[in-house]
Order: C-alpha cells, then structure tokens, then sequence
C-alpha cells in the first residue's frame, strides 16, 4: 500500500488566529447527513427504482422508519425544514389520511414482513397531530412492521403548543425520546425570530415528558440568529442546565433566503457576524463541557451516560438525516411530503411539495420524486466522511483495507489537506487522520476534502462556520 506524501506525517502547530481561520475556512460547505449528499439527487432515480431496491430487502435485517410532518403553528422565520403554518386541522387531517395510503403503497411493494427498530416524527411540528391521527399512524406501522420491544420511538416537538394530553397519547405509542425546540431565550431575538416560548413552558413540557417516561430528552439551541450575543446564548444555556437534558444540540443558523424566501423576513443587519457566531458557539460548547457533557461530533453534546456519549467512546456513533445517531439499521424508509429514505442500493426523497406528493399517492404510486444510486466508489469516500463527522477520526489504511483500495487513491485528498495541516486543523500519523480541537469548528470543510462531487463554487450550502 502505497503512502500519502511525508509532509503532511509531522504534527504541526496551531498557527492560525481565529480572524486567520475565518478569513480562510468560512466557506460553504455540506453539513453531510449523508453521502453523496441530495445536492447528486436526480429524478433518474424514480419511483420503479425504489419499488426494486425495496424488493431485494432482506427479511432478516430490521429497519428504521422516519415520518415527515410538514405543519406548524407558525412559521419560525429561522427555519430551513419543509414546513408550512396552518390555522385550520383539516389540512392536517387529510395529510394523515395520505400518509397512511402512502404506508399501504409501502406495503405492496416490500418482499416481506421486516422488524422495525426505531421510529423517527419530525417536521414541522408532529405535535401538530391528534391523538386520534396517532393512533391511526402508529396502529397502521405495527400491522406492516414488526416494532421490537426496544424501538426507540422519537419525536421533534414545539413547546409552544405542546400539551401534557398530547405527550400521555404519544407515550401509550411508546415514546422515548423527544427532542424540544428551544433555540434562544431571549426575548429580543425570539421576536426577530417569530418564536416566541418562555423557560417556563419548556420546564412545563420536560416535566410532562418525564412523567410520561420519555427517558432521552433533547433540547436543540442555536447560534447565529439577530440580536443573539454571547451573553445571551450563555444565559439560555444557564436556565437550560436546570432541566439537566440528556442532550443538547448546538446548531448555527443558516442563513440561505435564496432557498428558504421566509428568511428575508430576518433582518440581514442584526445578524452576528462569523467571529461573533464562533464565539457564541464555543463558549457555549465550553460551557456544557463545564457542567459535565460530552461534546460529540460537531454539535452534539450528550451526558456521559447518554447512549449517544457510549456510541462515540465505542466507535459505532452513526450520522443520518436526522443528526447523530445510535442507530444501526442499514435501511431507513422515508414517509411523508420531502421524506428521505436510506437503502443500501442509494438514497431516495419523496416529492418535497404537498400538492405533488398527495398527487402521486392519490394515482396509486410510491410518491418519490428523485434520489442517487450509491456506488462502491460513494461507500468508500462516504466511510471516511462519516467516520471524520463523528470520531474527528479516521484510519485511512483500515478503511481503504475494507473496500479493497490503495491509500494513493486518495493522493488528491492528500494534495488538498496540506494547508489543514500546516495550520494545525488536522494532524496526519500514519495513516490515521485526526482532525485537532481547533480543526473541529471545520470539519466539514475537511470532510469535503474526500467528497469527490464538491463544488465550492456553486454555493449551494450553509456556511462552515
């Protein structure tokens, strides 16, 4: 096996400032939830394909499950999901009664019964749902699937609009952990935001949760927004440290109104700047550290004793479309309006607009609107990517050993890693990569390094930093 040049073997000192690093990694970059990511999706991937790839399933490996609920209360003008604000239930109604459609189309395309393992409701905003449509949605999962004991049942919630009726219902299904939005305590970016909730509602909704025996809780906060300073973000993570979550995570605003039009209703001038936004998050990753988590990846941060916080110091810490994962399962079925799903063949997404995949559903078809065939070339890059967005590591031999390839098939990467290198983000020993503490806040600049469709120019991307 041949080597990567010597220069990039020798550990080298931090070199930059954090102006430097700014000036010079604060490009875009994929956030690599997964590889290759949806901007190689194409509608040569279809509907027939999926209804293949589903075919050669294997009945002995279980599956994960991922529910997409595209409606909120109101629209937070920060938001990057697909999601709309709804003040009547009807439209609400008639999007469950697709998607149980939709899991009977699923149904008829599958070779047989398989096992599920988890079960993921994000949005929006799933509490949106009834207790009625649950029952309807997880009564139709069980008679297709098989839901072990130990599936870990999850749900992405608004504390705003959440109530102690709705968790009791969602915990007769088996929720298990439950992800709160928090974001900002601040009054002032709240508004600028329009997501207006006090600590005490979402003390409130903890407690439910708790008493209902939802034992992972997870409280997502942000960096990044208008108005956010570092002693606000420090403020909210204060009251946040009260409820002891078993996680938090930490995610930075991206700022795409191109995409996202609801964001031009943000004032572009109250939003801080990148030397801003980094010292909002590192102080508040200093400052969970400092109360007892264990930072994981980029922006996890989870109790020692959090399976998450294990998965890490055991190596088998997974990324997905929903963040960092425990989950093992080498299949997620996607349903619901811009649902992802993950086969070992590729990756699929349904039809992203309401109308379209109600639609499809409607004239009896498997609603998939694009997707990319994953080839061994992807799983070979796709490894080293994963294992860098969750260790800060990689042993490039053992990996290049697994998928039957030469170390000099990365001779290009090698080329473009020495500036990391020689500015302390990444330390090379061996064929171990290691991405330094400093490197952290770039990973996935690093990780695009490996990525053999990255484009920098096209600037289709969130911000690295």
């Amino acid at each position: 096996m041949s080597t990567p040049p010597s220069v990039l073997h020798a550990p080298k000192p931090v070199t930059l400032a954090m102006d430097e690093l700014i000036a010079k990694y604060d490009g875009r970059a994929p956030r690599y939830t997964s590889y290759p990511t949806a901007v190689q999706f194409s509608p040569e991937v279809d509907a027939a394909t999926y209804r293949r790839w589903l075919a050669e399933l294997p009945s002995t490996d279980p599956v994960s499950l991922y529910l997409h609920i595209p409606f909120c209360a109101q629209l937070c003008w920060y938001c990057g999901c697909n999601t709309r604000a709804v003040n009547r239930h009807e439209p609400v109604r008639d999007y469950v009664n697709h998607l149980v459609t939709e899991m009977d189309l699923l149904e008829q395309a599958l070779p047989h019964r398989l096992a599920a393992n988890a079960i993921h409701l994000g949005g929006g905003t799933p509490n949106m749902l009834s207790p009625e449509e649950m029952t309807a949605i997880f009564g139709r999962l069980r008679e297709i699937f098989d839901v072990t004991a130990d599936a870990e049942v999850a749900a992405e919630l608004d504390p705003g609009v959440l109530t102690r009726d709705w968790v009791q219902a969602a915990a007769s299904h088996g929720l298990s952990r439950a992800s709160l939005g928090v974001q900002n305590l601040t009054p002032a970016v709240q508004t600028a935001v329009n997501r207006e909730v006090s600590f005490e509602q979402i003390a409130a909704c903890v407690g439910w949760l708790r008493e209902a025996g939802v034992g992972s809780i997870n409280l997502d906060l942000m960096y990044g927004l208008p108005k956010q300073t570092t002693v606000n973000t420090l403020s909210t993570v204060d009251k946040i440290l009260t409820l002891r979550p078993e996680r938090l995570a930490l995610f930075g605003y991206a700022h795409v109104p191109w995409m996202k039009t609801h964001q031009q209703l943000i004032d572009e001038a109250a939003l801080p700047g990148a030397a801003e936004r980094l010292d909002q998050s590192e102080a508040a990753a200093e400052h969970l550290m400092a109360a007892g988590y264990v930072r994981i990846g980029l922006d996890h941060f989870a109790l020692p004793t959090d399976d998450l916080a294990r998965a890490q110091t055991e190596g088998r810490l997974r990324r997905n479309f929903q963040g960092y994962t425990t989950d093992s399962a080498q299949t997620l079925l996607g349903l619901g309006a811009s649902a992802i799903g993950s086969l070992p063949q590729g990756l699929v997404q349904n039809v992203a607009q309401e109308l379209g995949w109600r639609a499809a559903i409607a004239a009896g078809d498997l609603p998939i609107a694009r997707g990319v065939v994953v080839t061994a070339e992807d799983r070979f890059r796709g490894e080293i990517i994963e294992r860098l967005m969750c260790d800060l590591q990689v042993d490039l031999g053992a990996v290049c050993a697994r998928h039957g390839r030469a170390l000099a098939d990365l001779n290009d990467a090698f080329a473009d890693l020495k500036d990391f290198v020689d500015d302390g983000l990444v330390v090379l020993q061996g064929d171990r990569l290691t991405v330094t503490e400093l490197g952290r806040l770039v990973v996935r600049t690093v990780c695009a390094v490996f990525d053999a469709y990255f484009a920098p120019e096209a600037g289709r991307h969130a911000k690295a930093l």
